[in-house]
């Protein structure tokens, strides 16, 4: 734990765990800001948030305490079943929920499985106060078969409402057992920090990426704790990945084996961005990768900074 965090920590006076919701909106900025300013609650920080049209979804961080920031989540939830309607909305990233990925995430003086439970009380309020269904995944998974979330949001919204109802095994783990008629499910988890990282290369071709997705990600046998897919993003070829164990794979691994299996395409990365924070143990100022990267400010985009100086909250 760096010097800083230590620090804050002391300044929050105890443990600090940050929050990574995903919210399957990424065109209206009203609506992306009324969640965030949802989630303005005394003792938790924002730390970033943005929107994606491609994919028309959004990513916000925040950290601080452990119960301030549970309650900043569960409102966050609320707010984003009154403004999200899964029955209109379209995107070529996978979700179940308007609010639809709530991870938990540990950053000093708590533990994975201190994150877990925070999980689960999350889970339940988030049923309690708005009759959204949970599914618990990761290190809060209640059950081995929904560890994997792309396990338990297999099928999307669409599928998953009819399936739920149907078959016992995918019924959700709070709530239920039918979705919210437009805001669907929340998954909801607790894991380590993730680095959100997307490649783009100069054409629009989609099968080439999405062959260097299959050939990358852990659950085809590449690289250990990379999840990868294949879009067009901004008229360009995108590959994007989550890269989830950073000490068995550094951003610099993933990115070296990316040249390598597009130089059997006789093409190269053009372009690349990380989407959210990025913590500093994976931060290689002089690196190849960090060099593609549009935009970068360590002051905004580096998590120990960011916790230091954070975020104004929306208006």
């Amino acid at each position: 734990m760096s010097e800083l965090i230590e620090s804050i920590a002391e300044s929050i006076s105890g443990p600090i765990v940050a929050c990574v919701p995903n919210f399957s909106e990424g065109t209206d900025e009203a609506c992306v800001r009324a969640i965030v300013s949802s989630m303005r609650v005394e003792g938790v920080r924002l730390l970033d948030w943005s929107m994606d049209s491609d994919h028309n979804r959004s990513v916000v961080t925040i950290a601080g305490s452990p119960s301030a920031v549970l309650e900043a989540a569960v409102r966050a939830a609320g707010q984003a079943a009154l403004s999200i309607d899964l029955t209109r909305q379209t995107g070529v990233h996978p979700r179940i929920g308007a609010a639809d990925v709530i991870p938990f995430v540990p950053v000093s003086k708590i533990s994975l499985d201190q994150c877990a439970l925070l999980a689960r009380q999350a889970g339940a309020e988030i049923w309690r106060r708005f009759n959204i269904p949970v599914y618990f995944y990761e290190a809060a998974a209640a059950r081995p078969d929904r560890a994997n979330l792309e396990d338990v949001r297999r099928g999307q919204f669409e599928e998953l409402r009819e399936a739920a109802r149907r078959e016992p095994k995918r019924r959700p783990d709070i709530g239920g057992p039918g979705l919210h008629p437009t805001a669907g499910a929340c998954a909801v988890g607790a894991r380590k920090f993730l680095v959100a990282y997307n490649i783009y290369f100069d054409s629009p071709d989609v099968s080439l990426v999405r062959a260097l997705a299959k050939e990358l990600r852990a659950s085809s046998g590449g690289l250990k704790g990379v999840k990868a897919m294949g879009v067009l993003a901004h008229g360009r070829a995108q590959l994007s990945m989550n890269i989830t164990d950073l000490q068995a794979t550094p951003v610099s691994a993933v990115y070296a084996r990316v040249c390598h299996l597009a130089a059997r395409h006789k093409t190269e990365p053009a372009e690349a961005e990380v989407i959210g924070l990025l913590p500093q143990v994976a931060y290689e100022q002089e690196s190849e990768w960090m060099r593609l990267l549009i935009g970068f400010d360590p002051a905004t985009k580096v998590l120990e900074r960011r916790l230091e100086s954070p975020q104004a909250w929306p208006e």
